[in-house]
């Protein structure tokens, strides 16, 4: 629940960046109002209009068809089941893994800027604090793609595979 000092901090947030007059919000009469009812329809709606990104989906066609590649041989490389990738393709509100994702970015061999973009869209990001995520981070600044390969650094750390091993 949005405590009144919450409210406060959104209300700022939303006049730097809508920059018009907008109904004071932190003057909560009734604090068991959701979130929804104390912020106006319109301004949430625009917002989330202008911030909104691509889906991961659509990112990762966007990438398979600028890598010129076809779908199953993505899919045969990140050790994805075609069952698995009908469902990516499919339904854009598919929530994949990280790992999944991170198989695709290696699979389509992506560069570091473009495996955020991709993780980005699903939800998920590369840490710096992360030893595998590190692990991941190596692999691909040194081209190091093949799933197998990255499963035998992951393993070196006794970290967890990616998924399926393609060979």
């Amino acid at each position: 629940m949005f405590d009144k000092k919450l409210l406060i901090e959104l209300q700022e947030y939303i006049d730097i960046h809508v920059k018009e007059d907008i109904i004071e919000y932190c003057d909560v009469i009734y604090p068991e109002k959701t979130f929804y009812e104390e912020i106006h329809k319109d301004q949430l709606k625009d917002f989330i209009k202008n911030k909104r990104k691509p889906k991961f989906n659509q990112v990762l066609f966007s990438f398979i068809d600028k890598k010129g590649e076809s779908d199953s041989e993505v899919y045969k490389r990140a050790g994805i089941d075609r069952r698995h990738f009908s469902k990516i393709r499919s339904d854009p509100n598919y929530c994949i893994g990280k790992n999944s994702a991170i198989a695709l970015a290696l699979a389509l061999e992506l560069n570091i800027e473009q495996t955020d973009e991709l993780l980005s869209a699903a939800g998920y990001t590369l840490s710096d604090s992360d030893i595998f995520d590190l692990v991941i981070q190596f692999c691909i600044e040194r081209k190091i793609y093949n799933i197998y390969d990255v499963n035998q650094a992951l393993d070196y750390f006794s970290l967890k595979p990616l998924i399926g091993v393609s060979e």
